[in-house]
Protein backbone atom coordinates (compact mmCIF):
# COMPACT_ATOMS: atom_id res chain seq x y z
CA UNK A 1 0.00 0.00 0.00
CA UNK A 2 1.85 3.17 -1.21
CA UNK A 3 0.96 6.63 0.14
CA UNK A 4 2.09 9.61 -1.57
CA UNK A 5 0.70 13.41 -0.52
CA UNK A 6 -1.17 15.96 -2.52
CA UNK A 7 -2.54 19.58 -2.62
CA UNK A 8 -3.25 22.15 -4.66
CA UNK A 9 -2.26 20.27 -7.29
CA UNK A 10 -2.96 22.92 -10.03
CA UNK A 11 0.09 25.50 -10.95
CA UNK A 12 -0.11 28.88 -11.76
CA UNK A 13 -2.21 30.08 -14.67
CA UNK A 14 -0.13 32.06 -17.45
CA UNK A 15 -1.35 35.95 -16.95
CA UNK A 16 -1.59 35.54 -20.99
CA UNK A 17 -5.10 32.84 -20.53
CA UNK A 18 -6.84 35.94 -18.71
CA UNK A 19 -7.79 37.07 -22.56
CA UNK A 20 -9.63 33.96 -23.46
CA UNK A 21 -12.12 34.48 -20.49
CA UNK A 22 -12.99 37.85 -21.62
CA UNK A 23 -16.94 37.26 -21.82
CA UNK A 24 -16.81 34.86 -18.82
CA UNK A 25 -15.79 36.65 -15.95
CA UNK A 26 -17.91 35.27 -13.09
CA UNK A 27 -17.24 36.10 -9.08
CA UNK A 28 -15.69 32.96 -7.57
CA UNK A 29 -16.99 31.79 -4.32
CA UNK A 30 -15.84 32.77 -1.18
CA UNK A 31 -14.55 29.80 -0.16
CA UNK A 32 -12.42 29.65 -2.86
CA UNK A 33 -8.97 30.98 -3.70
CA UNK A 34 -9.08 31.81 -7.38
CA UNK A 35 -6.18 31.13 -9.50
CA UNK A 36 -4.91 34.22 -10.73
CA UNK A 37 -5.92 37.52 -11.20
CA UNK A 38 -8.42 37.92 -13.65
CA UNK A 39 -10.14 34.92 -12.83
CA UNK A 40 -9.00 32.76 -15.99
CA UNK A 41 -10.49 28.96 -16.90
CA UNK A 42 -8.68 26.17 -15.93
CA UNK A 43 -8.94 24.88 -20.17
CA UNK A 44 -6.97 27.60 -21.96
CA UNK A 45 -6.16 25.79 -25.04
CA UNK A 46 -8.87 26.61 -28.29
CA UNK A 47 -11.86 24.86 -28.85
CA UNK A 48 -12.29 22.48 -31.12
CA UNK A 49 -15.50 24.21 -32.41
CA UNK A 50 -13.92 27.46 -33.18
CA UNK A 51 -17.62 29.73 -34.11
CA UNK A 52 -19.68 27.91 -31.37
CA UNK A 53 -21.00 29.94 -28.69
CA UNK A 54 -22.61 28.94 -25.04
CA UNK A 55 -26.13 29.68 -24.69
CA UNK A 56 -25.34 31.32 -21.54
CA UNK A 57 -22.62 33.12 -19.55
CA UNK A 58 -20.53 30.33 -17.41
CA UNK A 59 -21.38 27.66 -19.76
CA UNK A 60 -18.22 26.60 -20.61
CA UNK A 61 -14.73 27.79 -19.13
CA UNK A 62 -15.78 29.28 -15.95
CA UNK A 63 -13.45 30.51 -13.13
CA UNK A 64 -10.36 28.20 -12.33
CA UNK A 65 -10.77 27.90 -8.19
CA UNK A 66 -8.21 26.23 -6.22
CA UNK A 67 -10.07 24.63 -2.75
CA UNK A 68 -8.18 25.45 0.39
CA UNK A 69 -7.56 21.49 0.94
CA UNK A 70 -4.72 19.15 1.85
CA UNK A 71 -5.40 16.00 1.31
CA UNK A 72 -3.20 12.38 1.36
CA UNK A 73 -3.42 10.10 -2.10
CA UNK A 74 -3.41 6.78 -0.50
CA UNK A 75 -2.84 3.75 -3.54
CA UNK A 76 -4.82 1.26 -2.17
CA UNK A 77 -4.50 -1.67 -4.48
CA UNK A 78 -2.36 -2.13 -7.73
CA UNK A 79 -2.55 -4.89 -10.38
CA UNK A 80 -6.54 -4.55 -11.14
CA UNK A 81 -7.37 -4.87 -15.03
CA UNK A 82 -9.52 -1.79 -16.63
CA UNK A 83 -11.53 -1.16 -13.17
CA UNK A 84 -14.66 0.73 -14.58
CA UNK A 85 -16.48 1.11 -11.28
CA UNK A 86 -16.01 1.30 -7.45
CA UNK A 87 -18.99 0.92 -5.14
CA UNK A 88 -17.98 0.70 -1.47
CA UNK A 89 -19.29 -1.31 1.21
CA UNK A 90 -20.88 -0.44 4.11
CA UNK A 91 -18.09 -2.22 6.28
CA UNK A 92 -15.40 0.19 4.07
CA UNK A 93 -14.28 -2.45 2.20
CA UNK A 94 -14.72 -1.87 -1.46
CA UNK A 95 -16.06 -4.08 -4.25
CA UNK A 96 -14.41 -3.73 -7.65
CA UNK A 97 -15.88 -4.23 -11.41
CA UNK A 98 -13.13 -4.94 -13.87
CA UNK A 99 -14.13 -4.85 -17.72
CA UNK A 100 -12.81 -8.28 -18.69
CA UNK A 101 -15.97 -9.92 -16.69
CA UNK A 102 -14.72 -9.83 -12.93
CA UNK A 103 -16.03 -8.29 -10.11
CA UNK A 104 -14.05 -8.74 -6.76
CA UNK A 105 -13.72 -7.26 -3.31
CA UNK A 106 -10.90 -4.92 -2.27
CA UNK A 107 -10.24 -4.29 1.30
CA UNK A 108 -10.11 -1.23 3.29
CA UNK A 109 -6.54 -2.05 4.01
CA UNK A 110 -5.92 -2.83 -0.02
CA UNK A 111 -6.08 -6.86 0.20
CA UNK A 112 -7.69 -8.03 -3.45
CA UNK A 113 -10.36 -10.64 -3.17
CA UNK A 114 -10.17 -13.36 -5.40
CA UNK A 115 -13.14 -13.18 -8.54
CA UNK A 116 -16.49 -13.58 -7.34
CA UNK A 117 -18.22 -16.28 -8.95
CA UNK A 118 -21.55 -16.21 -10.44
CA UNK A 119 -21.18 -13.24 -13.05
CA UNK A 120 -22.37 -13.99 -16.08
CA UNK A 121 -20.32 -13.60 -19.80
CA UNK A 122 -19.65 -10.28 -20.85
CA UNK A 123 -18.90 -9.26 -24.44
CA UNK A 124 -15.18 -6.97 -23.48
CA UNK A 125 -14.13 -6.14 -26.93
CA UNK A 126 -13.50 -2.49 -27.37
CA UNK A 127 -15.85 -0.31 -24.91
CA UNK A 128 -17.59 -3.28 -23.94
CA UNK A 129 -17.58 -5.61 -20.76
CA UNK A 130 -18.52 -5.89 -17.32
CA UNK A 131 -19.63 -1.85 -15.97
CA UNK A 132 -21.05 -0.59 -13.16
CA UNK A 133 -21.99 -2.27 -9.96
CA UNK A 134 -24.28 -0.52 -7.48
CA UNK A 135 -25.54 -2.01 -4.07
CA UNK A 136 -28.94 -2.60 -3.81
CA UNK A 137 -30.88 0.41 -0.86
CA UNK A 138 -31.62 -2.77 1.45
CA UNK A 139 -28.40 -4.17 1.26
CA UNK A 140 -27.82 -4.37 4.68
CA UNK A 141 -30.39 -6.55 4.65
CA UNK A 142 -30.54 -8.12 1.46
CA UNK A 143 -27.16 -8.59 0.40
CA UNK A 144 -27.97 -8.02 -3.10
CA UNK A 145 -25.76 -6.33 -5.72
CA UNK A 146 -26.69 -5.06 -9.01
CA UNK A 147 -24.44 -4.47 -11.90
CA UNK A 148 -24.56 -3.65 -15.87
CA UNK A 149 -22.54 -5.27 -18.67
CA UNK A 150 -22.21 -5.40 -22.35
CA UNK A 151 -24.43 -9.26 -23.14
CA UNK A 152 -23.85 -11.22 -26.06
CA UNK A 153 -26.61 -11.50 -27.91
CA UNK A 154 -28.27 -12.96 -31.27
CA UNK A 155 -27.23 -10.35 -33.34
CA UNK A 156 -24.81 -8.40 -31.44
CA UNK A 157 -24.74 -7.12 -28.01
CA UNK A 158 -26.35 -4.53 -25.64
CA UNK A 159 -26.30 -3.20 -22.32
CA UNK A 160 -27.83 -5.66 -19.71
CA UNK A 161 -28.52 -5.02 -15.75
CA UNK A 162 -28.21 -8.20 -13.63
CA UNK A 163 -28.61 -8.43 -9.94
CA UNK A 164 -27.78 -10.80 -7.60
CA UNK A 165 -27.49 -12.14 -3.77
CA UNK A 166 -23.82 -11.87 -2.35
CA UNK A 167 -22.99 -14.86 -0.19
CA UNK A 168 -22.17 -14.40 3.47
CA UNK A 169 -18.40 -15.39 2.54
CA UNK A 170 -18.53 -13.01 -0.11
CA UNK A 171 -16.81 -15.36 -3.07
CA UNK A 172 -20.19 -16.11 -4.99
CA UNK A 173 -23.30 -14.20 -6.58
CA UNK A 174 -26.67 -16.68 -5.84
CA UNK A 175 -30.20 -15.88 -7.56
CA UNK A 176 -28.53 -14.43 -10.57
CA UNK A 177 -30.92 -12.78 -12.95
CA UNK A 178 -31.18 -10.44 -15.26
CA UNK A 179 -33.95 -7.76 -14.52
CA UNK A 180 -33.40 -5.49 -18.00
CA UNK A 181 -32.14 -5.69 -21.98
CA UNK A 182 -31.58 -2.77 -23.48
CA UNK A 183 -32.91 -3.35 -27.40
CA UNK A 184 -31.84 -3.09 -30.04
CA UNK A 185 -29.13 -5.41 -30.05
CA UNK A 186 -26.16 -4.17 -32.43
CA UNK A 187 -22.91 -5.57 -33.69
CA UNK A 188 -20.55 -3.15 -32.37
CA UNK A 189 -17.78 -2.08 -29.54
CA UNK A 190 -18.54 1.10 -28.36
CA UNK A 191 -20.98 3.35 -26.32
CA UNK A 192 -22.84 1.19 -23.62
CA UNK A 193 -23.07 3.92 -21.25
CA UNK A 194 -23.89 2.76 -18.15
CA UNK A 195 -23.88 3.64 -14.81
CA UNK A 196 -26.57 2.93 -12.07
CA UNK A 197 -28.02 5.51 -9.98
CA UNK A 198 -31.16 4.36 -7.11
CA UNK A 199 -32.96 6.97 -6.52
CA UNK A 200 -34.47 7.96 -3.21
CA UNK A 201 -37.90 5.98 -3.83
CA UNK A 202 -36.35 3.12 -4.49
CA UNK A 203 -36.44 3.21 -8.20
CA UNK A 204 -33.42 2.65 -10.37
CA UNK A 205 -31.81 4.80 -12.94
CA UNK A 206 -29.85 3.22 -16.19
CA UNK A 207 -28.07 5.27 -18.44
CA UNK A 208 -27.38 3.90 -21.70
CA UNK A 209 -25.59 4.89 -24.99
CA UNK A 210 -26.44 5.26 -28.76
CA UNK A 211 -23.26 2.64 -29.90
CA UNK A 212 -21.45 5.36 -31.47
CA UNK A 213 -22.22 4.43 -35.37
CA UNK A 214 -23.68 7.04 -37.26
CA UNK A 215 -26.01 4.99 -38.85
CA UNK A 216 -27.49 4.44 -34.81
CA UNK A 217 -27.29 7.89 -33.75
CA UNK A 218 -31.06 8.52 -34.82
CA UNK A 219 -31.91 5.83 -32.52
CA UNK A 220 -31.51 8.27 -29.72
CA UNK A 221 -34.25 10.56 -30.54
CA UNK A 222 -36.46 7.66 -31.23
CA UNK A 223 -38.81 6.41 -28.52
CA UNK A 224 -39.08 2.31 -29.66
CA UNK A 225 -35.12 2.10 -29.05
CA UNK A 226 -33.54 2.38 -25.68
CA UNK A 227 -30.21 3.56 -26.99
CA UNK A 228 -29.43 6.82 -26.19
CA UNK A 229 -31.71 7.33 -23.16
CA UNK A 230 -31.77 6.65 -19.47
CA UNK A 231 -34.22 4.64 -18.28
CA UNK A 232 -36.19 4.35 -15.02
CA UNK A 233 -37.00 0.93 -13.66
CA UNK A 234 -37.92 -0.75 -10.30
CA UNK A 235 -35.30 -3.06 -8.55
CA UNK A 236 -37.08 -6.03 -9.65
CA UNK A 237 -36.81 -4.70 -13.36
CA UNK A 238 -40.35 -3.57 -13.64
CA UNK A 239 -41.58 -0.45 -15.49
CA UNK A 240 -42.64 2.40 -12.74
CA UNK A 241 -46.44 3.75 -13.70
CA UNK A 242 -45.15 6.78 -13.74
CA UNK A 243 -42.66 7.25 -16.02
CA UNK A 244 -43.14 9.80 -18.52
CA UNK A 245 -43.62 6.82 -22.04
CA UNK A 246 -46.52 5.26 -20.52
CA UNK A 247 -49.00 4.28 -22.45
CA UNK A 248 -47.57 6.35 -25.53
CA UNK A 249 -47.93 4.39 -28.70
CA UNK A 250 -44.56 2.99 -30.20
CA UNK A 251 -42.58 4.22 -27.15
CA UNK A 252 -40.75 1.76 -24.57
CA UNK A 253 -41.82 2.28 -21.03
CA UNK A 254 -38.77 1.76 -19.10
CA UNK A 255 -37.74 5.14 -21.03
CA UNK A 256 -37.23 8.41 -18.52
CA UNK A 257 -35.46 10.80 -20.70
CA UNK A 258 -33.70 11.12 -24.31
CA UNK A 259 -30.99 12.76 -26.98
CA UNK A 260 -28.37 11.41 -24.80
CA UNK A 261 -25.04 9.95 -26.52
CA UNK A 262 -22.52 8.41 -23.97
CA UNK A 263 -23.33 8.68 -20.46
CA UNK A 264 -20.52 6.69 -18.21
CA UNK A 265 -21.25 9.31 -15.34
CA UNK A 266 -24.10 9.80 -13.45
CA UNK A 267 -24.92 10.41 -9.46
CA UNK A 268 -27.74 12.13 -7.13
CA UNK A 269 -27.27 15.59 -5.50
CA UNK A 270 -28.14 16.70 -1.99
CA UNK A 271 -31.76 16.95 -3.20
CA UNK A 272 -31.60 13.32 -4.62
CA UNK A 273 -31.75 14.97 -8.07
CA UNK A 274 -30.25 13.10 -11.21
CA UNK A 275 -27.54 14.57 -13.12
CA UNK A 276 -25.19 13.62 -15.32
CA UNK A 277 -22.24 14.16 -17.59
CA UNK A 278 -22.14 12.45 -21.12
CA UNK A 279 -18.92 12.03 -23.49
CA UNK A 280 -19.66 14.48 -26.94
CA UNK A 281 -17.10 13.81 -30.02
CA UNK A 282 -14.42 16.55 -30.54
CA UNK A 283 -15.53 19.11 -27.73
CA UNK A 284 -19.25 18.84 -26.06
CA UNK A 285 -18.89 16.88 -22.83
CA UNK A 286 -21.82 17.76 -21.52
CA UNK A 287 -22.94 18.08 -17.69
CA UNK A 288 -26.69 17.75 -16.86
CA UNK A 289 -29.34 17.67 -14.75
CA UNK A 290 -32.11 15.31 -16.01
CA UNK A 291 -35.39 15.84 -15.75
CA UNK A 292 -38.55 13.31 -16.38
CA UNK A 293 -39.17 13.27 -20.19
CA UNK A 294 -36.63 15.79 -21.43
CA UNK A 295 -34.98 15.76 -24.22
CA UNK A 296 -30.96 16.45 -24.27
CA UNK A 297 -30.35 17.04 -27.65
CA UNK A 298 -27.85 14.14 -29.29
CA UNK A 299 -27.38 14.34 -32.43
CA UNK A 300 -30.03 16.88 -33.47
CA UNK A 301 -28.20 19.65 -30.83
CA UNK A 302 -24.89 19.40 -29.68
CA UNK A 303 -21.59 21.25 -29.51
CA UNK A 304 -18.29 20.46 -30.68
CA UNK A 305 -17.48 18.65 -34.01
CA UNK A 306 -16.86 15.19 -35.72
CA UNK A 307 -13.51 13.84 -34.64
CA UNK A 308 -12.45 13.90 -38.03
CA UNK A 309 -13.40 17.85 -37.49
CA UNK A 310 -16.28 18.39 -39.36
CA UNK A 311 -19.63 19.67 -38.16
CA UNK A 312 -21.92 17.38 -36.77
CA UNK A 313 -24.30 16.44 -39.68
CA UNK A 314 -27.67 18.08 -39.37
CA UNK A 315 -27.02 19.54 -36.23
CA UNK A 316 -27.11 23.09 -33.95
CA UNK A 317 -26.09 24.10 -30.93
CA UNK A 318 -30.01 25.19 -29.60
CA UNK A 319 -33.12 24.02 -30.81
CA UNK A 320 -36.66 24.93 -29.25
CA UNK A 321 -37.62 22.64 -26.52
CA UNK A 322 -34.49 20.75 -26.49
CA UNK A 323 -32.21 21.08 -22.69
CA UNK A 324 -29.43 22.84 -22.90
CA UNK A 325 -26.27 21.74 -21.14
CA UNK A 326 -25.66 23.07 -17.50
CA UNK A 327 -21.88 22.96 -18.92
CA UNK A 328 -19.92 21.32 -21.26
CA UNK A 329 -16.44 21.11 -21.93
CA UNK A 330 -14.73 21.89 -25.51
CA UNK A 331 -12.22 20.19 -25.84
CA UNK A 332 -13.20 17.17 -23.55
CA UNK A 333 -12.34 16.13 -20.27
CA UNK A 334 -13.56 12.82 -21.33
CA UNK A 335 -16.10 12.43 -18.19
CA UNK A 336 -16.84 8.79 -16.75
CA UNK A 337 -17.70 8.28 -12.80
CA UNK A 338 -19.41 11.24 -10.94
CA UNK A 339 -19.88 11.88 -7.39
CA UNK A 340 -21.42 15.07 -5.42
CA UNK A 341 -19.81 15.17 -2.05
CA UNK A 342 -21.72 15.17 1.02
CA UNK A 343 -19.23 13.97 4.02
CA UNK A 344 -17.52 15.51 6.85
CA UNK A 345 -13.93 14.71 6.05
CA UNK A 346 -13.86 17.59 3.56
CA UNK A 347 -16.24 20.84 5.01
CA UNK A 348 -15.17 22.74 2.28
CA UNK A 349 -15.74 20.25 -0.50
CA UNK A 350 -19.49 19.83 0.40
CA UNK A 351 -21.62 20.24 -2.61
CA UNK A 352 -18.80 20.23 -5.08
CA UNK A 353 -19.35 17.42 -8.06
CA UNK A 354 -16.13 15.68 -8.77
CA UNK A 355 -15.95 13.57 -12.20
CA UNK A 356 -13.86 11.36 -13.60
CA UNK A 357 -11.41 12.47 -16.47
CA UNK A 358 -10.12 9.92 -18.60
CA UNK A 359 -8.81 12.40 -21.34
CA UNK A 360 -8.21 15.30 -18.97
CA UNK A 361 -6.24 13.24 -17.03
CA UNK A 362 -7.75 14.15 -13.61
CA UNK A 363 -10.60 14.43 -10.78
CA UNK A 364 -12.42 17.69 -12.25
CA UNK A 365 -14.11 19.43 -9.29
CA UNK A 366 -16.69 21.13 -9.64
CA UNK A 367 -18.58 24.13 -7.28
CA UNK A 368 -22.51 25.12 -8.50
CA UNK A 369 -24.87 28.06 -6.66
CA UNK A 370 -28.60 27.64 -8.08
CA UNK A 371 -27.46 24.83 -10.19
CA UNK A 372 -25.21 26.65 -12.88
CA UNK A 373 -21.61 25.47 -12.34
CA UNK A 374 -19.47 28.74 -10.92
CA UNK A 375 -15.81 27.29 -10.50
CA UNK A 376 -13.83 24.67 -12.37
CA UNK A 377 -10.44 22.52 -10.46
CA UNK A 378 -8.48 19.70 -11.84
CA UNK A 379 -7.04 17.71 -8.85
CA UNK A 380 -4.29 14.92 -9.42
CA UNK A 381 -3.24 16.38 -12.66
CA UNK A 382 0.47 15.64 -11.61
CA UNK A 383 -0.65 11.61 -11.56
CA UNK A 384 -1.44 11.41 -15.17
CA UNK A 385 -3.58 8.83 -14.89
CA UNK A 386 -7.39 8.23 -17.02
CA UNK A 387 -9.84 8.18 -13.95
CA UNK A 388 -12.68 5.99 -14.52
CA UNK A 389 -14.57 5.55 -11.26
CA UNK A 390 -15.05 8.19 -8.19
CA UNK A 391 -17.08 7.47 -5.53
CA UNK A 392 -17.65 8.98 -1.38
CA UNK A 393 -17.25 6.21 0.88
CA UNK A 394 -19.19 5.80 4.34
CA UNK A 395 -15.87 7.06 6.30
CA UNK A 396 -16.17 10.57 4.16
CA UNK A 397 -12.87 9.59 1.87
CA UNK A 398 -13.08 9.83 -1.98
CA UNK A 399 -12.40 6.42 -3.97
CA UNK A 400 -10.91 6.55 -7.33
CA UNK A 401 -10.09 3.95 -9.66
CA UNK A 402 -7.69 4.44 -13.12
CA UNK A 403 -8.20 3.30 -16.54
CA UNK A 404 -5.49 1.41 -17.25
CA UNK A 405 -4.40 -2.44 -18.06
CA UNK A 406 -2.43 -2.26 -14.60
CA UNK A 407 -5.34 -0.25 -13.35
CA UNK A 408 -4.99 1.02 -9.51
CA UNK A 409 -7.67 2.09 -6.67
CA UNK A 410 -6.89 5.09 -4.42
CA UNK A 411 -8.46 6.45 -1.20
CA UNK A 412 -8.02 10.44 -0.92
CA UNK A 413 -8.24 11.17 2.75
CA UNK A 414 -7.32 14.26 4.97
CA UNK A 415 -3.86 14.44 5.22
CA UNK A 416 -2.75 13.54 8.77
Amino acid sequence: MARSRSSRTNGPIPAAAVALIATTLLSCPDAEVPAAKGCPPVETRAPNARDQRPAFAGQTRVCAVRSDVAFDVVVLAKGLEKPWSVEPLPNGDLLITEKPGRMRIVTAKGEIGEPIAGVPAVDARGQGGLLDAALSPEFATDNTVYWSFSEPRQGGNATSVARGVLSADRSRLAEVRVIFRAQPAYDGDKHYGSRLVFAPDGMLFVTLGERSDKQMRPQAQKLGSHMGKIVRIGPDGSVPRDNPFVGRAGALAEIWSLGHRNVQAATLDPQGRLWETEHGTRGGDELNLIERGRNYGWSEVAYGVEYSGAPIPNSVTAREGIEQPVYYWDPVIAPSGMQFYTGDAFPAWRGNVFIGGMKATSLVRLTLENDRVTGEEHLLTDRGQRIRDVRQGPDGALYVVTDAANGELWKIAPRG
